[in-house]
């Protein structure tokens, strides 16, 4: 099951976090770009000092303990969100703190 999943991941190209099993890290904003048998190619950078750093690795999978994906991003304070008018309004996000209509 874990290998049909990372291989729609690889066919979306979304970003994805792995955790690596076998050395107790996080691999952050990979991109997963191919599978072949029980082997991971996955891409992804990092910074080290005043550089950065763009990596491939190739992962075997039952090294892979975790792999996650973000869902949605959503700004913080008081800012408005724009809804589509083709939004289900059961999917609409609702007004946490309505004013009050007591004078």
């Amino acid at each position: 099951m874990l290998h049909r999943k990372i291989y729609q991941l690889c066919c979306d190209e979304t970003e994805v976090w792995i955790f690596l099993r076998d050395q107790q890290r996080w691999i952050e904003r990979a991109r997963i770009l191919d599978i072949e048998g029980e082997l991971v190619t996955i891409r992804y950078e990092s910074e080290e000092e005043d550089e950065t750093c763009s990596w491939e690795e190739m992962v075997r999978i039952e090294s892979i303990g975790a792999i996650t994906k973000k869902l949605s991003t959503v700004p913080r304070g008081d800012v408005e969100l724009f809804v589509s008018d083709e939004c289900p309004e059961s999917e609409q996000i609702r007004d946490r703190y309505p004013e009050s209509n007591a004078d």
